[in-house]
């Protein structure tokens, strides 16, 4: 399991590629990677992005923990990222794998779910108009609720 909270950018194929190379005896690799998109409009100067390192750090290793129990999984990665971030900027990257495609695919949507709408992060739009929190959306918690985790925080 690799947890990484990081000010600094990665690089996804390097990251890719060094956790497929960890992975014998393993069938399936998932990973996802999130950038920092435009809100449409073209406006959108940076995310920036807060957080406080142990409550992070923490939250971060639980969750990765429950993933590992939920689903037979060989290995977790997680980076995540802080700080002045531009638009298409990587802002996180999930990698799961397990002997069967569809452990690792679960676990990885179960940590992107959680790593949207339950990780403690704080992110700010700086905008044309000035800056403004980003709340909570409907649809990510919609999407968390089929984990059974909407109510209870699993990292809590």
């Amino acid at each position: 399991m690799d947890i990484r909270v990081q000010q600094a950018a990665f690089d996804l194929g390097g990251e890719a590629s060094h956790f497929a190379a960890n992975q014998q005896g393993q069938g399936a690799i998932v990973t996802f990677a999130g950038i920092v998109r435009d809100l449409g409009q073209g406006d959108l100067h940076a995310m920036e992005i807060e957080h406080y390192p142990g409550m992070t750090d923490k939250a971060l290793t639980s969750i990765a923990e429950e993933a590992m129990k939920r689903w037979a999984l060989g290995d977790v990665l997680i980076i995540h990222r802080f700080g002045h971030l531009a638009p298409q900027e990587l802002i996180m990257m999930v990698a799961t794998s397990s002997k069967h495609r569809k452990d690792a695919f679960e676990a990885a949507e179960f940590l992107m779910d959680y790593l949207k709408s339950r990780a403690p992060f704080w992110k700010r739009e700086v905008t044309n108009k000035g800056a403004e929190w980003v709340a909570a959306r409907d649809e990510d918690e919609t999407a968390l609720s089929r984990w059974g985790t909407a109510k209870k925080d699993p990292a809590g």
